[in-house]
């Protein structure tokens, strides 16, 4: 935790004299400046529309890590302020917003889903933010020897796929139609943090998720790239939105993920700009 540094004390006849000097006027540089709280100094060191108190950020599953490390960065650059997160698939983030549950900020995995929300008016706009790929992500063993996507439609191959519904899950179906590669998959999971999870359990073969997450999974997971020709991108938007009760903090977040601090934390999982 970091310390404060200690604070100068100031003996009472030296606030007795600075006290008098302002009475007469005081210096006309006006570089001598009151001690209290209330005062001007303090005010310059700590202005009034600092940013301060709490947000709680919806944001797409795939963001669990870099919106995580985002938070803390985020705190330490805004004393006094507190980030909560909310991670699930963007569809359900979506209606959960739209059905009213308290949220200040919005990020979405897919443009559809944030689109939803501006069309019901919990959003004025948004701004994009980042971009991600699919990529296949198999046991480090890989028991079934997955080399592309061509592989995925073996029989014999236990495919794990997002639900369709949910943005991880449309990506995956518009990369088979263009592969035109059928899958069977052992199952259909709510998010793509779920879908990786079967995967690092060994519990499937294979499971179509974003590169990030192949890359935040670390030595849980293999990765196998999936053909620029056949694979599809997803745009990341993120809005502040209308119903926040800290519209200061969910703005100055919208921003800090947009600036360079942020976008850096973005691309070190492998996030591309939009």
């Amino acid at each position: 935790m970091r310390h404060a540094p200690p604070r100068t004390r100031v003996g009472a006849s030296a606030v007795v004299a600075l006290l008098a000097l302002a009475a007469c006027g005081g210096s006309s540089s006006g570089s001598s400046a009151p001690t209290s709280a209330a005062g001007s100094a303090s005010a310059a060191v700590t202005p009034s529309s600092s940013p301060s108190g709490g947000i709680t950020v919806f944001a797409a599953a795939s963001l669990k890590e870099s919106f995580t490390a985002i938070g803390t960065a985020f705190e330490a650059a805004h004393p006094g302020t507190t980030v909560t997160f909310s991670f699930a698939a963007s569809s359900a983030l979506a209606q959960q917003i739209i059905q009213g549950a308290p949220a200040d900020v919005f990020a979405s995995a897919s443009p559809t889903n944030m689109k939803q929300v501006i069309d019901a008016k919990a959003a004025n706009s948004s701004t994009a933010f980042a971009k991600n790929v699919l990529e296949i992500a198999v046991p480090p063993s890989n028991p079934a020897n997955v080399t592309g996507v061509t592989d995925l439609g073996k029989s014999s191959v236990k495919v794990v796929l997002c639900q369709p519904q949910v943005p991880c899950g449309a990506l995956a179906q518009s990369v088979l139609a263009k592969a035109k590669v059928t899958v069977k998959p052992v199952s259909l999971e709510p998010d793509v943090k779920s879908t990786l999870a079967k995967v690092e359990l060994g519990e499937a073969d294979a499971g179509m998720v974003y590169v990030t997450d192949v890359n935040s999974a670390g030595t849980k997971v293999d990765g196998v790239e999936i053909p620029a020709d056949v694979n599809s991108a997803t745009t990341y938007p993120i809005a502040a939105l209308n119903d926040s009760k800290n519209i200061p903090v969910a703005n100055a977040f919208v921003a800090y993920v947009l600036s360079p601090a942020g976008q850096s934390e973005l691309q070190k999982v492998g996030f591309q700009a939009p």
